[in-house]
């Protein structure tokens, strides 16, 4: 369905991302079940993706993916195509450079077949936009939002296109980069880190084993995540301005100043691909929720990747706001209404406070150059490998399985 004249829709998706396209996927059971309709709004063509052969890259951006995102997937009918190029992360290692702590995680210690999953971005995007192409969407691909205003039962949205749409629940799920937050008066909290990281694939002399590597330097923590064979996703993390000197290294020089930083527990760095650099800020919007409006994804928050958790996330948001729809839905309540939007942030609650807190408390604890800090960093490492119970109450959050 694609129509000219102002169409009504019960939810708009503006952003077709994983994000976007994660919300279409899960809505699925609701549009079959009460026939919504869902429109979704998306700047990139995305047909070609999803049509053109498979091609595997070497310099392909990854997600680590948890294992209760893989669950959502699953509930979602997509999993066993995104599972095809999922590599699993059956061990995650984490250590500070100098010092003796150490902690390691396993799956097996946990009961679970994998900690998690590294998957290409380009392949989760080609499965989720397979499954919505199944789905009786209303797609406006490429188009952007161009005017939003509030209207009595929702939003009205005026398209590029020319096109205008009526919607009882509007959902920013755009990344936060069109403005549009800013357009309706949602302001962000902004805690710049002062860093930058550089991301890239790199080879490495010896099978991975499905280990994810975190080591904590004094320069900024570096995350090597599990690719097929024997590639990895490089998160190298540098304190702003320190990144622009490595960015104009050789290959091989920068490759040795990693095997410096890093040492040889993986391995030999054989290879890097192609480098990308993004400033760091702990981002959160002030508001998630007005009356037939939500916010997802970055929209909503922004967070450091060294603990790998943005995504999943946002993800648990996409399945809380489902949830909250289908409840109200059910009880007679608008898509758009107050009571919706306050289960949906009710659920989210907790669970982004406690993730923000983690993950910000994290960066700050292992950015503290002392002595001090530095043992006690160490014996806490230490300590949870020791205390089962803890470690294992920490990866089930870090999985998705708790809040």
């Amino acid at each position: 369905m694609h129509v000219t004249a102002e169409t009504q829709v019960d939810i708009a998706i503006i952003g077709g991302g994983l994000v976007g396209a994660s919300l279409g996927c899960a809505l699925a059971p609701l549009i079959e079940r009460l026939e919504l309709t869902v429109a979704v709004i998306e700047p990139a063509s995305l047909n070609q993706r999803v049509e053109a052969p498979w091609q595997p890259s070497f310099d392909a951006r990854a997600s680590a993916i948890a294992q209760g995102s893989a669950i959502h997937f699953a509930r979602m009918g997509v999993w066993p195509d995104m599972r095809d190029q999922a590599t699993p992360i059956r061990q995650i290692h984490v250590s500070e450079q100098g010092r003796f702590g150490a902690t390691r995680l396993r799956h097996e210690d946990l009961g679970v077949d994998a900690l998690g999953y590294v998957i290409p971005n380009a392949w989760m995007g080609r499965v989720l936009h397979r499954r919505l192409k199944t789905l009786p969407l209303d797609w406006h691909c490429p188009a952007a939002v161009e005017e939003i205003t509030p209207a009595a039962r929702g939003y009205r949205l005026g398209l590029s296109t020319g096109e205008h749409l009526q919607a009882g629940l509007t959902v920013l799920a755009d990344g936060g980069r069109s403005g549009l937050k800013e357009r309706l008066g949602i302001d962000s909290r902004e805690k710049p880190y002062d860093q930058v990281a550089i991301i890239a694939s790199v080879e490495t002399s010896e099978l991975n084993h499905s280990t994810a590597w975190e080591r904590f330097t004094p320069e900024g923590p570096i995350a090597l995540l599990p690719l097929q064979g024997q590639a990895m996703e490089l998160v190298w993390t540098h304190e702003a301005g320190r990144e622009r000197r490595r960015l104009s290294l050789t290959d091989g020089d920068l490759l040795d100043e990693l095997q410096q930083a890093f040492g040889d527990r993986a391995g030999r760095f054989r290879r890097i691909g192609k480098r990308h650099a993004y400033p760091l800020s702990l981002i959160t919007a002030r508001e998630t929720i007005r009356p037939g409006l939500a916010v997802l994804g970055n929209a909503a928050h922004s967070l450091h990747p060294v603990a790998g958790q943005g995504f999943n996330l946002a993800l648990r948001g996409v399945m809380d706001l489902v949830a909250a729809l289908d409840s109200g839905l059910s009880q007679g309540e608008d898509v758009g209404s107050l009571a919706v939007l306050n289960d949906f942030d009710a659920r989210r609650s907790a669970d982004r406070h406690n993730v923000i807190r983690f993950s910000d408390g994290l960066i700050r604890l292992f950015g503290i150059d002392s002595p001090m800090l530095s043992h006690a960093r160490a014996a806490g490492l230490v300590g949870l490998n020791l205390v089962g119970p803890m470690r294992r109450t920490l990866a089930r959050r870090a999985m998705g399985l708790e809040r």
